[in-house]
């Protein structure tokens, strides 16, 4: 049994260790503040019209997605009506949550070594950063990750995972990713 006192992510370790010193050295960086890490992972689950006729869907996005991350996901709410498509305000849509610390490097680990690799036709990540620093992408089958029971799965839902980093620059990012072992397919 893990003590969880002492017990660091595998990611976080190899960041201390191997990757910031990898990042001073390829960058040229004079202090080590500057050296880009990662802030935070924000997963997201839009359900869209399932949830608009039925709203068990929202709900199970919700249990879903806490049961991806290791943390209790919130619903995400329609901030207007928009009578065409049936939605009314504060009518949950989906569900959202955002990882740090070392559930966020747990996340990325799993992510990487387990969901990529069971993706069908898998050929890597289009890198997709927005000049920020800030990495997206999207994944078109929740049910890749080991913590989804597929049996009890009655709807499949795409996933957006956003990464941001500190880093300045889209080759910073890309690097730390790198770095990581995130499959880059250019």
């Amino acid at each position: 049994m893990l003590d969880a006192a002492t017990y660091t992510p595998r990611l976080k370790t190899q960041y201390a260790d191997k990757i910031r010193a990898a990042l001073k050295e390829e960058f040229g960086y004079k202090n080590d503040m500057q050296i880009p890490k990662l802030d935070k992972i924000v997963l997201n689950i839009g359900c869209g019209a399932e949830a608009v006729k039925d709203s068990k869907k929202a709900k199970a996005a919700v249990e879903d997605l806490t049961a991806i991350a290791g943390q209790k996901a919130v619903a995400t709410k329609a901030k207007k009506s928009i009578a065409g498509f049936r939605v009314r305000e504060d009518m949950p849509l989906g569900a959202k949550v955002t990882l740090r610390g070392d559930r966020m490097y747990e996340f990325l680990d799993r992510l990487i070594t387990i969901a990529l690799p069971r993706v069908r036709d898998f050929r890597g990540v289009k890198p997709a950063f927005d000049g920020r620093g800030n990495f997206a992408m999207g994944m078109k089958e929740h049910i890749v990750f080991p913590e989804i029971d597929f049996d009890k799965v009655d709807e499949v839902w795409g996933l957006d995972i956003v990464i941001a980093t500190t880093a300045k620059t889209d080759a910073e990012a890309k690097a730390l990713l790198k770095h990581f072992n995130m499959p880059f397919n250019a």
